[in-house]
């Protein structure tokens, strides 16, 4: 399903299994600009496992004249606080020559809609502090900085220490 947005020639649709190609595509450009190339592990095959039949996220494709150009990965989280869900954006992307034609702005208003549409109380991602561009994007579109929360992460041999300690 192609849906249209008021933006000349650019059209968003949800990414389909045969998209996991262009997807880690997505994933490994913005990496590289994120200066994290290196930590890309996904492949093809996980990628499908994981979107498309375990349906952990959901990914929007962004095409400008049947182009694909920008990508969301996204999937819903729950807060407590509020007893609903809310839509966390894992990443956005669009590609360098298709900035500031107002194609990430559409992304996330589609994203916001969505999450009222599906009695979301809210739509949060992370931007790595040094990314200003984004940083003053992202306020601009009213979004708020949560300063007062730190995120912490275990994984890979801290993950499983961790989970050794666990004995049923």
């Amino acid at each position: 399903m192609v849906i249209d947005t008021k933006l000349d020639d650019f059209k968003l649709r949800f990414a389909e299994i045969n998209d996991a190609a262009l997807i880690l595509e997505f994933i490994r450009e913005l990496a590289d600009y994120e200066n994290m190339l290196p930590e890309v592990i996904a492949t093809e095959e996980v990628l499908r496992e994981s979107l498309f039949e375990r349906k952990m996220a959901e990914v929007v494709i962004g095409e400008y004249k049947n182009r694909p150009v920008a990508f969301a990965l996204f999937f819903h989280n729950f807060s407590t606080f509020l007893g609903r869900p809310g839509i966390y954006l894992e990443d956005l992307y669009v590609k360098p020559d298709m900035r500031g034609k107002g194609i990430g702005k559409m992304m996330l208003a589609f994203l916001a809609k969505l999450a009222l549409e599906r009695n979301c109380g809210r739509l949060e991602w992370w931007c790595l502090d040094w990314n200003e561009p984004s940083i003053q994007f992202y306020k601009q579109l009213g979004a708020v900085p949560m300063d007062e929360w730190t995120v912490y992460r275990v994984d890979d041999e801290a993950l499983a220490e961790l989970a050794g300690k666990f004995v049923w």
